[in-house]
């Protein structure tokens, strides 16, 4: 059986970056795949929240999730903090993990920065409870963009580790899954820096949540150079910004980078962004629309999740006493 497991930290302010680069793809593979879809709420404490607006941003992933297209009858949706066996199983596999291969994670250096001594428990340890919510489902397939794909190879790092230890082939090696165009969509502001929901510009994003006219002036307010649109990828690649926006409307579009380029080439920024503007309307305009429509009756978000949540425990809390059950946990 392949399983897919994924999720998202509800930090707010999710964005096309987002989108593209993961939900649109669950959306596809809910139709090949019995799939397991987080909101990573556990992982979100690694850096201070308002609980209250942890809260809201729990919600407001959830509603992203179905407005794209995820079938919550289909698929589980649920968030992590719901199902205790996530932690558990973290503090198992974490005894098992060397310091070692947590020094070797960039995203914890990147984050911690100069503050490397201050940073939390929670921030250097989290890969290990991203194995863990992997592991706990024993997922075989895990959707991620470039720069989580280190995350997934500690993971089957650490299950091999925990096989090894105890002679038997439990845990399935997790394969990570990455997607084409636009994986990795950048700031409207800056074509070399990733597109953030933490960038202080809301004008550096398109969010999920905007209405029509904000797509649409955004997008005519998107950086680009004076010159007009290349011919070539070669020529494309050494311009970010006009490379990001024909990276965009290709992924918008389903088209590949060459064709996109090609309807382009040789024309002006205004043209571009035009049609990126129509195209960008026309899909993210729907979703920001369904997800006010579900934010609006919480309680019906809130019945999703817990029903979400059980269908996940009833997976994980066997994989959990099983576990338990090979490490010599005695259970009463």
């Amino acid at each position: 059986m392949n399983r897919i497991f994924s999720g998202i930290q509800p930090t707010g302010n999710l964005h096309l970056g987002n989108y593209l680069g993961a939900v649109r793809n669950w959306v596809h593979l809910q139709h090949e795949y019995e799939c397991i879809f987080c909101i990573v709420d556990l992982h979100a404490l690694t850096q201070p929240q308002d609980p209250d607006e942890l809260r809201a941003a729990t919600r407001e992933v959830a509603a992203a999730y179905i407005a794209a297209g995820i079938d919550a009858e289909r698929c589980i949706i649920f968030n992590q903090s719901m199902v205790s066996a996530h932690a558990e199983l973290a503090w198992l596999l974490g005894c098992l993990t060397p310091l070692g291969w947590l020094n070797r994670m960039t995203q914890f250096k990147e984050r911690a920065g100069k503050q490397r001594e201050m940073a939390g428990l929670g921030l250097y340890a989290y890969p290990v409870l991203m194995a863990a919510d992997m592991l706990l489902y024993k997922a075989t397939h895990v959707p991620v963009g470039e720069d989580q794909k280190q995350h997934v190879e500690l993971a089957r790092d650490i299950a091999g580790a925990f096989n090894r230890c105890y002679g038997r082939d439990f845990f399935p090696l997790p394969e990570p899954q990455i997607f084409g165009e636009a994986t990795r969509v950048m700031s409207l502001r800056d074509g070399t820096r990733k597109m953030s929901k933490s960038d202080v510009s809301d004008y550096s994003r398109l969010n999920m949540t905007d209405d029509s006219d904000a797509i649409a002036l955004k997008i005519r307010r998107a950086k680009t150079d004076p010159e007009p649109l290349p011919a070539t990828i070669a020529a494309l690649e050494a311009r970010p910004e006009a490379d990001n926006l024909v990276g965009i409307y290709a992924a918008l579009t389903n088209a590949s980078r060459e064709a996109a380029l090609g309807r382009f080439a040789g024309k002006n920024f205004s043209i571009l962004k035009e049609a990126l503007s129509e195209i960008a309307v026309e899909v993210l305009g729907r979703i920001g629309g369904e997800m006010r429509r579900l934010l609006a009756d919480p309680g019906h978000i809130d019945g999703v999740l817990r029903r979400g949540a059980e269908s996940a425990a009833a997976i994980a809390i066997p994989v959990l006493r099983e576990v338990q059950d090979i490490t010599g946990l005695l259970r009463s």
